[in-house]
């Protein structure tokens, strides 16, 4: 665990998206949920030994963001979009994939449903906390209900899955054009850190990395079709993996993330052609 500022504290290690919490004087906001039911637990025990957590905000809707908001009896935020992709998901695929990554979680999740948000917006909904203010804005790109949390009084932002430290990004969801536009929206903050979905935390200066990152996806697939590659093809003939190492925990997931991200970008680019 990291404490970033007096009252931010953040997880990066573990396997999944990154979590963390803000201390004010009325409680505690967290920010996503480990992946795994076993760090859940962890991080419960050390969220409540601060004091009570009055509201937890999802980035997104993916799994490794939410799955374990079950584990927190607390008010879940989140945009709509992602409200709806959380309701609408396979919970008995979800428990799946999460037995297999946490297979001693078995008895944490005999009881398990969806603890899906119970406020949502559409392009912004501020929330004050004692001497703090917490911005949630929509930021559409790695997914059509990606929010970031802008909270001025610590000089932070929790950005989700726009932003991935030194690791791989996934696009298997996405709009890459409206990511790039977020990522501008994302620099024009006036903040000293920056709380990536994935990896270490970071600054400003990492932006225009991720954007290369981002725009070499799109140029690699644009130019298969402009070569008149089909599908099949550029699935087979395209990776993004050379790139960035895999986030800790889903080394085994990059091939199949790999082939849903160049299918996504293939299906976009071509019904621009």
């Amino acid at each position: 665990m990291k404490q970033l500022t007096k009252n931010i504290c953040v997880e990066t290690g573990w396997s999944g998206a990154n979590v963390g919490y803000v201390i004010t004087t009325e409680g505690l906001v967290m920010i996503d949920t480990p992946h795994k039911p076993s760090d859940a637990i962890k991080w419960k025990e050390e969220v409540e030994n601060k004091g009570k957590v009055r509201y937890l905000i999802n980035t997104e809707s993916h799994q490794d963001h939410t799955t374990c908001d079950f584990f927190f009896n607390t008010t879940v935020i989140a945009h709509e979009k992602a409200r709806e992709k959380i309701l609408n998901a396979d919970v008995k695929r979800i428990l799946e994939r999460v037995v297999q990554k946490d297979p001693s979680c078995i008895p944490l999740i005999k009881d398990y449903k969806v603890n899906a948000p119970s406020i949502t917006f559409s392009e912004r909904l501020s929330l004050y906390m004692g001497k703090h203010s917490f911005h949630l804005i929509h930021m559409p790109g790695h997914t059509s209900g990606q929010i970031a949390v802008l909270i001025p009084e610590e000089r932070a932002i929790f950005t989700g899955d726009n932003v991935c430290y030194k690791v791989q990004g996934f696009l298997h969801d996405s709009d890459p054009y409206a990511w790039l536009e977020s990522i501008e929206q994302i620099d024009k903050m006036d903040v000293d850190y920056i709380v990536p979905g994935h990896g270490d935390v970071c600054d400003k200066s990492y932006l225009k990395e991720q954007k290369v990152f981002i725009q070499d996806c799109i140029d690699k697939v644009s130019n298969a079709i402009t070569n008149g590659w089909t599908k099949e093809e550029t699935l087979a003939g395209v990776s993004f993996l050379q790139c960035y190492p895999m986030d800790s925990g889903l080394e085994v997931s990059g091939p199949i993330m790999l082939e849903m991200s160049v299918a996504r970008l293939y299906d976009l680019l071509s019904s621009k052609k």
